[in-house]
């Protein structure tokens, strides 16, 4: 199992939003299309959780930001019920594979204009396929992001 949580203010990135190469560079089209439905600050707060979404799945993965992994190539769309289903392509694909991964599930939350993301990557089942990082160090790294958290919900 590999983990990675990622934590974002829900402005952080709106001057980004209104420049069309980060919103080409950052998300694939589902995902624009997804966001074009909403209001202005839905969008925004829809976006900016996606963003949060491909940055804890690219930790998963091992790479984070800009280690040749184009956030694009990390689709977190809908299932038909609504939860976030992400979608690997190219690069993301190839490094997931060979971590051996079957899949990566995401969970988004928006609290008090905080936005966390935490990404889960599934072991491919069957022998031979790496386990992947040690789980009690993830419980670790998990307790620290939620009190990292708590502390900046308690910001003014």
């Amino acid at each position: 199992m590999w983990l990675g949580v990622d934590v974002l203010r829900t402005d952080e990135l709106a001057r980004l939003l209104e420049r069309p190469w980060f919103r080409a560079w950052a998300y694939a089209p589902q995902e624009l299309e997804i966001a074009a439905s909403f209001g202005a600050q839905r969008a925004r707060e829809f976006l900016t959780g996606r963003f949060a979404a491909k940055e804890a799945v690219l930790k998963a993965l091992g790479t984070g930001v800009g280690a040749g992994i184009v956030p694009s190539r990390v689709a977190v769309v809908r299932t038909g019920a609504g939860a976030p289903l992400v979608r690997l392509a190219g690069p993301a694909a190839r490094r997931a594979e060979e971590l051996g991964m079957a899949g990566v599930t995401v969970s988004i939350t928006h609290k008090r204009g905080l936005v966390v993301a935490a990404a889960i990557g599934l072991p491919r089942p069957g022998p031979g396929a790496d386990p992947g990082p040690d789980p009690r160090a993830a419980a670790g790294t998990a307790a620290e992001v939620v009190r990292r958290v708590h502390e900046l919900a308690a910001l003014p």
